[in-house]
């Protein structure tokens, strides 16, 4: 399961279109972990755009924190970091 909270952060459906498909590899990995809830809150305050990702899963659960001034590079490393943890997570039930 998958969740976003945009908070005051206003994203067009074509951006959150964009952060679904980003997000596709960490789905995959999750779900083959089991138990799966994903939940990404963004925050907006001055200049910089806080992007948190909490995780919840059958290995266990983490949770993944950025700030950048652009909500795109944040999403985007948010997405890299989930990608390397599930991963991580996946080698450690094997």
């Amino acid at each position: 399961m998958f969740k976003l909270d945009s908070g005051n952060v206003l994203l067009k459906p074509s951006h959150r279109r964009q952060v679904m498909a980003w997000l596709k590899r960490s789905q995959k990995l999750g779900s083959r972990l089991g138990d799966f809830i994903l939940t990404i809150s963004m925050n907006r305050t001055g200049r910089l755009t806080e992007v948190r990702a909490d995780v919840h899963n059958s290995a266990g659960e983490f949770t993944c924190r950025v700030r950048r001034p652009d909500w795109q590079d944040a999403v985007r490393e948010i997405v890299h970091m989930l990608s390397s943890r599930l991963s991580a997570q996946r080698w450690e039930l094997a």
